[in-house]
């Protein structure tokens, strides 16, 4: 343990020492761009920068992700007192080229591509969550403090009774980003008002969903925002420790999380003795082995104590005995990065954003049929079609758009004559998905949606879990069912039955997987019946229906 962190101390000197560079370079080095090459892009400008010995006066910066993950590598060069510029599909002689031209030479590069600056799909959003990422380099503590990191904290502890987070939290609106929306500042309360004080807060990384990466990014672009999040949650809830729990195949979120706690603990911005109170929070890293259901909070906190990841029956309720019999309170990685921006700006500005039921922003994961894909943060309520048409800048290669799922494995699709929909927790449920954590994926009309629905059941069924029998036995059957169809086999009974199975499912599955499981399914059977139908040997084309 280090002495104490001076907050003004550590943001002038770092903002000092950025005001007598020349330039920045921003080199995204999240996992989407580094899967890209951008560590060899990062070498390269470095390379350069020192061989002309100009290292005290450019900087290069490796930052979380920037959010067009289609169009990396990207490097954001900002040149002291102009505009920034930033460059897509940087390969290393784009690098050279940045680093001959735009940090050691005149300006601007034509030998690289530059993203326009009104770009609609980063017009659209608006960072909360995601404010710091792609803008700091999230293995410093001092770029996280420049940026504003444990100023929440700070006031929490030395200037607010937990009394008084709770009611900040509860008043803000927030709901659990993680996908059933349940109001943040009510579970906060469970945990504080259960009896005893060995309390327990977990933060919940487990994202399984296909094609979602949105508690990744954050986890990797600013750890110390869920740091924080987490430290405020003890706080509030009389909870002096914490657990990280995130998959093993985020080893770059565990990489980073763990030098993040290392950094705040030397800083004593965790540990005994928070800024020189009695305040104490201890925090660890515990790593899963990839299985979907321990996103079920019951199954999480079996897979922390050691044991097999299955659900359990509710209640009792984790707040009430979590974690080695102890109230533990779980919290969506998403969900807590919320935090710090609502204690430093107050609950009213949070719910300026969003709408009256849903506050606040929500990350996305775009992915799928759209010419422009990656991560967005919009504000709730936003329609479906402005991320798609707009954001996503629509259908590529002539095709045309047919349907979004939502939700992931929970979710379902909606078809195009939604698409005027607004996006929150109210209007997604109506319309048979859901929100789930945040994965949107566009499908255009080249996809049979029988194969679609195959696929999630598919996936479904090798992740189920196997302790209760719906789920068991019943995945399995959709799965062939659906197969059957999909073959050109099924028969009308084959349709009877896949519907009537689905509702068996859907009402006594134990946890949250099997009950969610058919949505897919049941979702595209209403909205595009016909092509199921189509299928069928015996049903005369005729008589089919439905459709978008």
């Amino acid at each position: 343990m280090g002495a104490q962190i001076d907050l003004d101390a550590v943001r002038d000197g770092e903002l000092g020492a950025r005001s007598r560079r020349t330039h920045r370079a921003l080199v995204c080095s999240s996992t989407g761009c580094l899967s890209a090459g951008a560590a060899g892009v990062r070498a390269a400008l470095k390379a350069d920068v020192e061989a002309a010995e100009q290292s005290e006066t450019i900087q290069i910066v490796p930052t979380g992700c920037r959010g067009i993950c289609s169009r990396g590598p990207l490097v954001q060069v900002e040149p002291r007192g102009e505009d920034p510029t930033l460059y897509q599909h940087v390969d290393t002689d784009g690098a050279h080229a940045i680093a001959r031209d735009h940090l050691l030479g005149e300006g601007v590069t034509a030998d690289v591509e530059v993203v326009a600056p009104n770009l609609p799909f980063l017009e659209g959003q608006v960072k909360v969550v995601l404010a710091n990422a792609g803008r700091i380099d999230p293995e410093r503590l001092e770029d996280s403090v420049a940026a504003g990191g444990y100023r929440a904290l700070h006031t929490a502890i030395t200037s607010m009774t937990p009394e008084q987070v709770l009611d900040q939290i509860d008043r803000s609106g927030l709901r659990g980003r993680g996908g059933a929306g349940y109001p943040t500042g009510r579970k906060w309360k469970l945990l504080a008002e259960a009896p005893g004080t060995d309390k327990v807060v977990v933060a919940n990384g487990d994202e399984g969903d296909p094609g979602a990466f949105m508690d990744r990014t954050i986890m990797e672009s600013d750890p110390h925002r869920v740091l924080e999040g987490l430290a405020i949650a003890g706080y509030a809830t009389g909870a002096e420790r914490g657990f990280l729990f995130l998959r093993a195949e985020y080893p770059l979120a565990i990489e980073r999380l763990e030098r993040a706690i290392r950094a705040a603990k030397r800083g004593r911005l965790l540990g005994k003795g928070i800024f020189g109170t009695d305040v104490t929070f201890n925090l660890e890293v515990r790593v899963g082995a990839g299985a979907f259901v321990c996103g079920e909070e019951t199954a999480l906190l079996a897979s922390i104590e050691g044991r097999r990841g299955t659900p359990t029956l509710r209640p009792p309720y984790p707040t009430e005995r979590g974690l080695w019999g102890q109230p533990t309170m779980i919290n969506n990685v998403e969900t807590l990065a919320n935090i710090p921006p609502i204690i430093n700006r107050g609950p009213e500005w949070f719910r300026s954003l969003g709408t009256e039921e849903s506050p606040g922003t929500k990350v996305f994961a775009l992915a799928g049929s759209l010419t422009t894909t990656g991560l967005i943060e919009v504000p709730m309520g936003i329609s479906l079609r402005t991320i798609v048409e707009d954001m996503g800048e629509g259908v590529p290669g002539g095709r045309s758009f047919k349907a979004a799922q939502t939700g992931g494995p929970s979710g379902g699709c909606i078809p195009e004559r939604f698409l005027d929909t607004p996006v929150d927790y109210e209007h997604l449920r109506a319309l048979g998905s859901m929100m789930g954590s945040g994965g949107l994926v566009v499908i255009d009309d080249s996809v049979s949606m029988p194969e679609f629905a195959r696929f999630y059941m598919e996936f479904c069924r090798d992740e189920s879990c196997g302790k209760c029998v719906p789920c068991r036995v019943g995945t399995v059957e959709l799965h062939a069912l659906l197969d059957r169809i999909c073959q050109g086999t099924g028969r009308q009974r084959d349709l009877r039955h896949l519907e009537s199975l689905c509702r068996t499912v859907q009402a006594t599955s134990l946890c949250g997987l099997g009950q969610s499981a058919p949505n897919p399914v049941v979702s595209t059977l209403e909205h595009f019946r016909s092509e199921y139908e189509a299928l069928l040997t015996d049903v005369p084309a005729a008589t089919t229906r439905g459709g978008s």
